[in-house]
């Protein structure tokens, strides 16, 4: 049972959320745990990286599973992803903050690209419902 009230947001807010908003909501995930295991990783706070750098990973290999392959373009996220979950792995085995930093880039510059268009998708919905 969920008791707390950031809880209880956070799960309305994902249940009532567009796809659009759920995809760019897994990429903010992913980013804030790459960037708090890049922060273990500076300083020596293994304990914090692996935990978070593992977050990003789970959160990854879900944006894989749950790509629609009936595009194209599924083909090359895949590819990018799986990169990116490469470059998590290494990482945490090197205790390196320089692939997690390569992945960072990635994963921020898919999300800017998703962001834009979710809002071209949700603007022209305006319009046909409008």
């Amino acid at each position: 049972m969920i008791t707390s009230p950031y809880e209880k947001y956070r799960q309305s807010s994902v249940q009532t959320s567009t796809p659009g908003q759920l995809l760019l909501m897994l990429f903010d995930g992913a980013i804030r745990f790459i960037r708090s295991g890049m922060d273990g990783l500076n300083n020596q706070d293994i304990s914090k990286a692996n935990l978070n750098l593992g977050k990003a990973q789970t959160i990854i290999s879900e944006l894989i599973v749950t790509l629609d392959h009936s595009y194209e373009v599924s083909q090359g996220l895949a590819s990018l992803y799986e990169y990116t979950n490469y470059l998590l792995i290494q990482a945490n085995v090197k205790k390196s903050a320089a692939p997690a930093e390569e992945a960072l880039e990635y994963l921020t510059g898919l999300r800017e690209t998703f962001a834009q268009a979710v809002k071209m998708t949700a603007g022209s919905q305006e319009l046909q419902h409008g």
